[in-house]
């Protein structure tokens, strides 16, 4: 799976943007970060998405609309990659099992620690303003962390957009983020526009790290 593809005069920079979304609001996000990572000068991302564990007479039941064509990732592609951005939903406050399923193949990743070292971003949704816009990739930084990968975060410098108190937005210092409510509530424009950003520093500190090494 191929997220995030840089090009530089001398320099070839792989990322990924891999993730998981059951009714569509975390592929938004991931595509207003495609296009954010698109406008640095030479960047070419691809979305890519974990495969799924449910069997199809559950999703019915979650009343799930049908998967996307965006391609299914296996986890030894990771090491491909110079760069990557994990997103998902959160349940219980945490990332959803389907993801964690997939993080947990990537023992043999681990065990050679062939993702040491790589810049990795997190994006998420979350169903109401307590159900866990900050625990959610909180929690996640845990499985950065035994694969010695560099988290990078938005931080603040999204600006203004950071401090909105008017409008229902999603999102934090960790990374862009989105409410889904019942599952029906689509990405706000904010909450897009903060998803382009992030897509777009991520997509500038992956290339400063890969040029500078």
């Amino acid at each position: 799976m191929e997220g995030l593809l840089i090009l530089d005069p001398s320099i070839i920079v792989r990322g990924l943007m891999r993730y998981y979304s059951m009714y569509g609001h975390v592929e938004r996000l991931a595509e207003e970060i495609k296009k954010g990572a698109s406008s640095i000068e030479g960047v070419e991302a691809k979305m890519w998405q974990v495969p799924e564990i449910l069997p199809d007479e559950v999703l019915v039941k979650m009343s799930a609309p049908p998967k996307s064509e965006v391609p299914i990732i296996a986890a030894n592609q990771l090491a491909e990659a110079d760069g990557v951005l994990f997103g998902f939903p959160t349940r219980f406050g945490m990332m959803a099992a389907q993801f964690k399923a997939f993080l947990d193949a990537t023992g043999g990743l681990w065990r050679s620690q062939q993702l040491a070292g790589m810049p990795a971003g997190i994006f998420y949704s979350t169903g109401s303003q307590g159900g866990g816009q900050e625990t959610t990739p909180l929690t996640a930084i845990t499985q950065l962390v035994h694969h010695g990968m560099i988290f990078v975060p938005i931080g603040y410098t999204f600006g203004a957009g950071m401090f909105e108190m008017e409008k229902v937005k999603g999102g934090s210092p960790y990374g862009a983020g989105a409410y889904a409510g019942d599952g029906t509530r689509v990405p706000s424009e904010l909450e897009l526009e903060q998803a382009f950003h992030q897509g777009r520093y991520f997509a500038a500190m992956a290339k400063k790290l890969k040029t500078s090494a």
